[in-house]
């Protein structure tokens, strides 16, 4: 383990680093209940140690990285907690101003030569703080990336956040759902001053303060006695110590990362302690899924809605209806755009309909289109369709744009291998185990290349050692006791099939190699 992220006020989860390539560790432990177990997003599905950590997770959790260029998940320099410019932006005027001896008395005045949050409006305030406080399906505009966010910015000049809407959400909702809840509180919708920092000092821990910090919040508005009235039996009260956030802002689980209770920021007389205990029948309903709303402004675009609910389909949710959704609005956007062109691809992509790719590009090269992600999906349609010699320049520019995305560099040397091209295309997963020597994909496959030039030891040692990163391959255990087998070494083999058969019963290979 390399770094831990969280405030330890909920979780601590971890993360490996490979030559600056950053993936999550399998396992998280959580806290509150002194125990360890998966990741949120492992539970169902162990990913192992491959599961990248982009830009969008790093800048939520950390301070600005130093990021390589042409990387997804690689960094030069990695911080080691949140600092000052993420809430206060760039310093270089700050400091340059105070070192010529231009000195505000902040008692009086506003400095201008940086942010002080306090003195943005409401709207930017918020904006700043769900950045990272309002997780849902944030979604970049054309162009942006998520380091060009600066306190002071509107969100929606970077990227638009949408909330999947259930019958149910009022009473479930993911953790990072702060600002969400905040704003559907009467406080907030009736008043122009409540804010999160109206509770919170960014500078100090919350469990740092005593409960009539956050009390005296609420009294502050609620001072007249008929406003401050509680309604609630004497008993609970006291038992409660009179505390008006235990009640009207309670505790609650979280839909997205288990072992954890956080403070429900919807403030309401209808949202109390009491309204939480939920009956047994109430909790086993199924919610309906009622669609996307957008956050960061009153009104999305049909193709701004389109992406939103790909998004959700590829990273959370992917139920087809998703996509359906996704059709919809994009049969709305009549012109024939790059952009347009570009959430269609992505659209037959998360499909898996190939052959919507293919007869949206029969007539397309890549030098028209200069979007690494759907070069790559180009790349790939034409790669299932066993046309590699056309997937190959689509792959190729796609590693011209990224060259240290090593997904897209190995996607290229697979195509490079089947066109027969073996000398580049080892180069090729050489150049990937350089970057980082633990991707099993290219681990096998050089595996295979050497065997193909009958070097078998050379090709087992690969073979092992892509085993020895994932023992459940599939495909390294096939090849390994493909060569045993070759090898007349039957009791090395017979292991390996019958491991690969208790992973994946299905697998026909397999099955026609253990009854050889």
């Amino acid at each position: 383990i390399d770094y831990i992220i969280g405030s330890g006020q909920h979780t601590n989860s971890h993360i490996i680093e490979e030559n600056g390539f950053i993936y999550q560790a399998p396992v998280t432990y959580y806290t509150q209940e002194e125990k360890w177990d998966m990741a949120p997003g492992f539970e169902n599905k162990n990913l192992r140690f491959s599961r990248a950590l982009s830009a969008e997770c790093i800048t939520c959790h950390n301070h600005l990285p130093k990021a390589v260029e042409g990387a997804f998940n690689k960094y030069t320099e990695m911080p080691t907690g949140i600092e000052c410019e993420r809430c206060h932006g760039p310093g270089s005027i700050h400091v340059k101003e105070k070192l010529s001896g231009n000195i505000i008395d902040t008692s009086k005045y506003i400095d201008y030569s940086i942010v002080n949050p306090r003195h943005l409006d409401r709207n930017l305030q918020m904006d700043l703080c769900q950045r990272c406080h309002l997780q849902g399906i944030a979604v970049l505009n054309e162009g942006k990336t998520f380091f060009d966010f600066k306190p002071g910015m509107e969100l929606k000049e970077v990227a638009n956040v949408f909330l999947p809407r259930y019958t149910d959400s009022h009473e479930k909702f993911i953790m990072a759902s702060q600002a969400d809840r905040l704003r559907m509180s009467a406080c907030f919708t009736e008043t122009e001053t409540l804010t999160c920092i109206s509770c919170h000092n960014p500078h100090h821990s919350v469990v740092s303060k005593k409960v009539d910090t956050f009390n005296s919040v609420c009294s502050s508005c609620h001072s007249k006695e008929a406003d401050v009235k509680c309604s609630e039996g004497i008993s609970l009260r006291n038992a409660k110590g009179d505390n008006c956030v235990t009640c009207h802002m309670p505790k609650s689980g979280s839909i997205d990362i288990p072992h954890v209770n956080i403070t429900d920021h919807y403030i309401s007389k209808k949202n109390t302690l009491k309204s939480k205990e939920v009956s047994e029948k109430k909790q086993s309903e199924i919610a309906e899924f009622l669609g996307l709303q957008i956050l960061t402004k009153q009104k999305a675009s049909a193709l701004e809605m389109a992406n939103a609910y790909i998004a959700l389909f590829d990273r959370y949710t992917p139920a087809p209806q998703l996509l359906d959704s996704a059709k919809f609005y994009l049969d709305q956007i009549s012109i024939k755009s790059a952009q347009k062109r570009k959430t269609l691809i992505h659209y037959y992509f998360s499909k898996k309909e190939m052959n919507g790719i293919l007869s949206l590009t029969e007539n397309l090269i890549p030098e028209e289109v200069n979007d690494h992600w759907t070069l790559y999906r180009i790349a790939e349609a034409n790669f299932q369709n066993q046309n590699y010699k056309r997937a190959l320049p689509f792959i190729t520019k796609a590693v011209e744009l990224m060259p240290y995305d090593l997904d897209f560099l190995e996607k290229k040397a697979t195509c490079l291998m089947y066109l027969k091209r073996a000398k580049k295309a080892k180069e090729t997963f050489q150049l990937v185990l350089s970057e980082n020597a633990k991707r099993k994909i290219s681990l096998c496959n050089l595996g295979f290349l050497y065997v193909s030039e009958n070097n078998f030891l050379q090709g087992v040692e690969f073979y092992k050692k892509a085993l020895a990163l994932d023992p459940d391959y599939e495909q390294a255990l096939l090849n390994l006791a493909a060569v045993y087998l070759y090898q007349n070494k039957r009791q090395e083999a017979v292991p390996l099939l019958q491991r690969l058969l208790k992973i994946n019963p299905n697998n026909q290979e397999a099955t026609d190699l253990l009854n050889s």
